[in-house]
């Protein structure tokens, strides 16, 4: 007996790392793109139901999607009405798992494994290597339920162990045999997939194991519900919908298979050929179907059902030293990670490029409460500049999509970029206060001199972390104009201060803060530019030498 529980533990420990390995493969290889596809075609909650049930599908985890959703709520690019539809169609595509486990394809499994292993050990190319790990993970998966199998194969001639399965007759227990499976392995597949071998050795009643899957869809809610907790109002929702969604489904089904039951089943075994394993997996697919074809159109009512369950409002961040995008407050999924940081980025840059304005008109103006405020968002910069960075090294060693991975590198420069524009922009303050101190004036050109140099940094900067932040390539060629601009300007505005100086329109104090405001507004641009063309793949130095010969 105790060689029949090593080998079930054996396999159900193959059976779930196959499982993770081939996840956390398919995330590599199409987590970012996927992505994207979830941003974009996620504005009705059936286009949200498709899109949900096709990113499962291929990343086979209801898990990683749901986290992915509640990371996009907390970063507000979803909202819960698109989140409902996406979650809705998370629990169609996590069945997908239990249909491939039901075809027997454990003789080809050891054949999967060698050609996963020979991909990643034997090609160069990352995107080979990440498909390799994948097809790893799915022959361990399959070998790990041959393992399971060949144990299950003896206890069905124990009869002890037949008469404890036999006597499973509570439905409502069933049910609670599910759930608190699923939640201990984390993964209803997993669970699915054990209930689908029992099945097929014949010690599990082919209706009992419709209620165990009804409890698996209720624990598979615990790693969004986890997710969720560390996480704003709005993404303890997201979290919920999963939940509610999955109790009110299981709690219908459950009343249609105690009334029907009989039917039910016999017309599950006759679609499935009398095959009990596909019978459990066809089962698993048309509760989840049925569970979503009676609730989508009430996600607007499970919405306002979760608004009730969380109440409260938001608070919006008074102070930058409260994360709005990472940090205690934010929900980690190594999909979402890096638009996580680049949103705190975003923000970050915005702060910059308004503390540029403001320092400039404290210049001008010599306005204390400016000059004052321009220290105190440098400090807030200071700090988000730290506490971005920790997280971009945080996240650098964690397992994340391979085009993202490709990214951190141009993230942790245009941190510093950001951060660099910030200090210029004390610089400007420090001349304001100097100016103050020491009765320094500039005269009415040279203050519009500066102003109109100041227009053309903020707006290159402005479209640089939009093309940043947004992958918005809309305006490469005028950062790339204005960049140029820029730099005729600084050379121009420093051969006029030169010959004001010479004429005796102005002090020698004030000519030299003027060359060094000017150059610093230079030197901004060229941080701008940096930004802009960070995560392009081309070389950004030689990219830019190519858009400017193809614009003269």
């Amino acid at each position: 007996m105790a060689e029949i529980i090593l080998g079930l533990m054996g396999g159900l420990g193959l059976f779930l790392f196959g499982m993770k390995q081939m996840s956390d493969g398919l995330e590599k290889v199409a987590g970012a793109k996927m992505r994207s596809v979830l941003e974009f075609f996620t504005k009705t909650p059936i286009r949200g139901i498709l899109v949900g049930t096709l990113f499962t599908a291929i990343v086979q985890s209801s898990s990683a999607s749901t986290v992915m959703v509640v990371s996009f709520v907390n970063s507000g690019l979803m909202n819960l009405y698109q989140a409902a539809g996406v979650i809705m169609g998370a629990n169609i595509g996590t069945t997908v798992t239990s249909q491939l486990i039901s075809f027997n394809l454990s003789a080809l499994a050891p054949a999967i494994v060698m050609a996963g292993v020979v991909m990643m050990m034997f090609f160069k190319k990352v995107k080979v290597q990440r498909i390799g790990e994948v097809l790893l993970g799915f022959g361990i998966l399959f070998m790990g339920l041959t393992t399971m199998s060949d144990s299950m194969s003896v206890l069905k001639e124990s009869p002890q162990v037949v008469e404890i399965m036999g006597s499973l007759t509570s439905h409502f227990l069933a049910v609670i045999v599910g759930l608190v499976v699923t939640t201990v392995l984390q993964s209803s597949s997993a669970t699915v997939g054990i209930v689908l071998l029992l099945a097929n050795q014949g010690l599990l009643d082919i209706r009992i194991c419709f209620f165990i899957i009804m409890g698996c869809n209720i624990g598979s809610c615990v790693s969004a519900l986890l997710a969720g907790l560390s996480g704003k109002r709005e993404a303890k929702r997201a979290a919920l919908i999963h939940l509610v969604f999955n109790i009110i489904g299981t709690f219908i089904v459950y009343v249609v298979l105690s009334v029907a039951l009989e039917p039910v089943t016999h017309f599950i075994t006759n679609i499935s050929s009398g095959n009990p394993g596909r019978s459990v997996a066809n089962a698993h697919t048309l509760i989840k179907l049925t569970e979503v074809v009676l609730l989508a159109p009430f996600t607007k009512q499970i919405v306002k059902l979760t608004g009730f369950l969380v109440r409260g409002e938001e608070k919006k961040p008074q102070d930058a030293l409260d994360l709005q995008f990472i940090g205690e407050k934010s929900v980690f999924s190594p999909t979402t990670a890096v638009f996580d940081a680049t949103r705190e980025m975003e923000r970050m840059g915005q702060m910059a490029i308004t503390n540029m304005e403001r320092a400039m008109n404290a210049l001008i103006t010599l306005d204390e409460r400016d000059i004052k405020e321009v220290y105190e968002v440098e400090e807030k910069i200071d700090y988000l500049n730290h506490a971005i960075t920790d997280y971009l090294v945080k996240i650098n060693q964690t397992t994340l999509p391979a085009d993202d991975a490709k990214s951190i590198g141009g993230l942790f420069h245009v941190v510093n970029d950001i951060e660099r524009i910030g200090d210029h922009a004390e610089n400007i303050a420090d001349a304001a206060v100097s100016r103050m101190e020491q009765g320094i004036d500039f005269s009415s050109q040279a203050k519009k001199e500066l102003s109109g140099m100041l227009d053309m940094v903020i707006k290159v900067t402005t479209y640089a972390l939009d093309m940043f932040s947004h992958n918005n390539q809309e305006h490469m060629e005028e950062i790339l104009e204005l960049e140029d601009k820029v730099d005729d300007a600084e050379r121009y505005l420093q051969e006029s201060h030169v010959q004001r100086l010479t004429r005796g329109e102005c002090t020698a104090s004030a000519g030299m803060m003027f060359s060094d405001i000017v150059s610093g507004l230079e030197r901004v641009a060229d941080h701008a530019t940096n930004i802009a063309f960070s995560l392009l793949e081309d070389d950004p130095i030689e990219r830019q030498k190519e858009m400017r010969t193809e614009t003269k």
